[in-house]
């Protein structure tokens, strides 16, 4: 089993910038696929981006160019540097992590067997 937990949400203008950290626990997460995701109140969870074994890096289009998701195998978590934050980035983020080396949908959240517990992020304009 793994246990993840989120942190480093909070307030920020617009144009900052943040990171989210996840930690995992119970399990090194090396050689799973690693993705943060993100939902407002009403909606779906939206993917925002996700790291591979082989530390291939996937985002979404919302979040190119401005979102960096990186590894540290050695403290075994996977931070979310958020920068050029806008308003439409106000969520809360979730990382989740699935064992499989290969997803059939990296986008899809139903592919995740662990989920945290999410932490808030709120940008103001």
């Amino acid at each position: 089993q793994v246990q993840l937990a989120e942190s480093g949400g909070g307030p920020v203008q617009a144009g900052g910038s943040l990171r989210l950290s996840c930690a995992a626990s119970g399990r090194s997460v090396r050689s799973y696929t690693v993705g943060w995701f993100r939902q407002v109140p009403g909606k779906g969870r939206e993917f925002v981006a996700a790291s591979r074994y082989n530390n291939n890096a996937y985002y979404s289009d919302s979040v190119k160019g401005r979102f960096t998701i990186s590894r540290d195998n050695a403290k075994n978590t996977v931070d979310l540097q958020m920068n050029s934050l806008k308003p439409d980035d106000t969520a809360v983020y979730y990382c989740a992590a699935d064992s499989r080396l290969i997803l059939s949908s990296l986008t899809d959240w139903n592919q995740y067997d662990y989920w945290g517990q999410g932490t808030q992020v709120t940008v103001s304009s």
